[in-house]
């Protein structure tokens, strides 16, 4: 098992058995869901890049929003970034977010 970018609290990365689990990656707090979603893809792509892994080889992945009335928009955002790629099991809830302006938060699992 290996961990990356870690402080007191957290991993951002963490290998095991040719797996790759990554922290909750969220936008910033001025932007509006669309915005915070692809925010939040980005810095995915950007980690399982890192790792030498890409969006194809996520297996699983959470999105956790602040309001389920943001659900067509940040799917919108979704549905485009995986264009052409098959995407993973995924689930979506309704939940607290670590900052009241957050209003999208996505973790996910990905093959090395």
């Amino acid at each position: 098992m290996q961990k990356f970018h870690s402080n007191q609290r957290m991993s951002q990365i963490v290998t095991h058995n040719h797996t790759i689990y990554l922290s909750g990656q969220v936008g910033a707090i001025d932007e509006d869901v669309s915005e915070q979603t692809l925010t939040c893809l980005k810095k995915i792509q950007a980690l399982l890049e890192e790792m030498g892994s890409d969006k194809s080889k996520i297996l699983s992945a959470t999105v956790w929003l602040k309001s389920m009335t943001d659900f067509q928009a940040m799917n919108a955002v979704w549905d485009k970034w995986f264009d052409g790629t098959l995407p993973p099991a995924r689930a979506c809830g309704e939940s607290v977010l670590a900052h009241p302006d957050l209003l999208v938060e996505i973790t996910v699992i990905a093959a090395e």
